[in-house]
């Protein structure tokens, strides 16, 4: 007899949704098997699942909820399942994050979390987690979600030029994430400058920081170090870091400039080894 992992539903995100699935897979009279086939998946991936050991995709949840006729049960769920694997420390800037108005950043190496690609993300978290990227790029996915609710928040992107040099995850994911920077031109609600290094010393050379505005609430600023996230409605401090993005934005190139630039550095970088079919070649 197979042994049945017992799990606590209130654990965490990810163990009510595998309790929950396996309650409703079972009243639908289906083994783990029976619901792989009809969702195009093992079974043994519908067991991993239903025991917590592995983390649900959206494409999952919403397969299970057509094939359990679950009402949108499962699709609900598993946007809290993936924030759930977002590092503890960083779960509370995204909270916030994903109720902001408006979200203006300045970032001094890498391109920010919510405009990164699947490749580049999974080339980053790949470094200090490797046995978990698959999760946390899902959970990294889930988070840009909210550039594409029906009012998503103004995002207002400064981007150093060491962004678009710094190589990640090879030639193909460079390419393809500055081709996805430029995709926003069509976005009114993103904005992307970059700041090249022509300017010199200025403001932000001290480090990344995020500053995130909202209705009704104080407005937030944070910002990252190696092993302390900071995050602060101090109005002294929201009212120096924003005169320096001001700074930052006066400074950097303008929208239309940035994406020249951009694609200045695509092709002349990353797209000179690329095949008759786009793709790059060794």
């Amino acid at each position: 007899m197979a042994n049945i992992r017992e799990l606590d539903p209130s654990a965490s995100p990810l163990d009510y949704f595998g309790s929950e699935l396996r309650r409703q897979r079972e009243a639908a009279g289906l083994k783990q098997g029976e619901l792989g086939s009809c969702i195009f998946c093992t079974g043994s991936l519908v067991g991993q699942i239903e025991t917590a050991r592995k983390v649900p995709t959206r494409d999952f949840a919403e397969r299970v909820d057509a094939a359990l006729m679950t009402d949108g049960l499962f699709t609900r769920l598993v946007g809290l399942v993936l924030r759930s694997q977002l590092p503890t420390w960083f779960q509370p800037y995204a909270e916030m994050e994903a109720r902001a108005t408006y979200v203006s950043t300045y970032q001094c190496q890498l391109v920010h979390g919510l405009l990164q690609t699947k490749g580049y993300a999974s080339a980053l978290l790949g470094v200090d987690h490797p046995d978990r990227v698959e999760e946390m790029v899902a959970a990294r996915l889930e988070r840009q979600r909210i550039l594409e609710r029906e009012h998503p928040p103004a995002l207002w992107v400064v981007l150093d030029e060491s962004a678009l040099h710094q190589k990640v995850g090879g030639r193909e994911v460079m390419w393809n994430q500055l081709a996805h920077l430029l995709s926003f031109r069509t976005q009114p609600w993103v904005q992307i400058q970059v700041l090249p290094h022509s300017v010199g010393q200025h403001t932000g050379m001290m480090g990344s920081f995020t500053l995130l505005r909202f209705e009704d609430d104080p407005d937030l600023f944070y910002a990252e170090t190696y092993d302390i996230p900071h995050m602060t409605a101090n109005p002294q401090v929201i009212r120096e870091r924003s005169v320096g993005y001001a700074r930052l934005q006066a400074m950097a190139l303008s929208p239309e400039a940035s994406a020249e630039l951009i694609a200045r550095v695509m092709e002349e970088r990353y797209g000179d080894q690329r095949g008759t079919d786009g793709r790059i070649v060794a």
